[in-house]
């Protein structure tokens, strides 16, 4: 039996509506900034309530840039924002999954050193070892494109241990199974392994795709030519302004506009991502 405290569930929503106006209200003022012009963003107090400029400033942050940033479109620092983000988080997920299977159903010497070797590189960032990675990368002309953006950031000791973990759970009945119907590793990998993974998979896509948008270090060291800007560099390079005033209409125009394709992806695979973070069974 459950007791009903009328009191208790009403404190209970107050506190959880709080909590979700405290998170939402910069997200507000900054679809408010968005939707007003140049003059009025310059002027106290500033408004609380949308205004009539919202696809104007739309229109001029996606085709004429900003600030410091003007020479390059917001649009296109998304789109190389977007294939960053997509290049890691595939990339991370389909080494990783081959790492895990290659450790789990293989039999060869060392394999549990090889393992710890993979997780031990936690504790060894891209801030740790960034200056030989930037002389990698420079050697090998990947400056200034996608390949230097993506390749460095592709291994994943996390993903790796966590799907090491989801393929130890999978019956050993499932792998003798397929070794009597003829399926060689690849064809239980494929037919077997993945599909079982599927909401693990999701799970890690959400999180990687996240981690790869977000990225600003690295694309700032490596990236010396504007039209390979990312949009979290774009954004910073706006509020640079020498002798003019940042253009706050736009800057938060461009910050709105960079909040869509992770919210997106948290919302489409949200049911996917849930599951894959609390499934212990198979």
């Amino acid at each position: 039996m459950i007791e009903n405290r009328p009191f208790v569930t009403f404190v209970s929503h107050v506190v959880l509506i709080l909590g979700i106006v405290i998170i939402a209200f910069p997200i507000w003022v900054t679809f408010v900034a968005a939707s007003h012009d140049a003059v009025r963003m310059t002027q106290v107090p500033l408004p609380l309530l949308p205004g009539g400029h919202f696809f104007e400033n739309l229109v001029s942050a996606l085709t004429k840039g900003v600030g410091n940033a003007r020479e390059q479109s917001v649009g296109l620092m998304l789109m190389n924002s977007l294939i960053m983000a997509l290049m890691i988080a595939v990339g991370k997920i389909a080494i990783s999954l081959l790492s895990a299977f290659a450790i789990v159903y293989f039999r060869f010497p060392f394999r549990m050193m090889f393992f710890w070797m993979i997780f031990i590189t936690l504790m060894l960032p891209v801030e740790v070892r960034i200056i030989p990675t930037f002389q990698v990368v420079a050697n090998l002309g990947m400056l200034n494109n996608y390949w230097g953006l993506s390749i460095p950031l592709i291994a994943s000791a996390t993903a790796t241990f966590m799907f090491r973990q989801v393929f130890l759970t999978i019956p050993d009945e499932l792998l003798e199974a397929a070794r009597i119907d003829g399926a060689g590793p690849m064809r239980f990998f494929k037919d077997i392994l993945l599909p079982m993974s599927r909401t693990n998979i999701a799970a890690l896509f959400v999180i990687l795709f996240i981690y790869g948008w977000n990225q600003y270090l690295w694309p700032l060291l490596i990236t010396t030519d504007k039209s390979m800007y990312t949009i979290v560099m774009g954004i910073k390079s706006m509020l640079e302004a020498a002798e003019e005033s940042p253009e706050w209409h736009l800057i938060m125009m461009s910050s709105l506009l960079a909040l869509l394709p992770p919210v997106m992806v948290v919302v489409f695979m949200q049911s996917l991502f849930v599951k894959g973070l609390t499934e212990t069974e198979k």
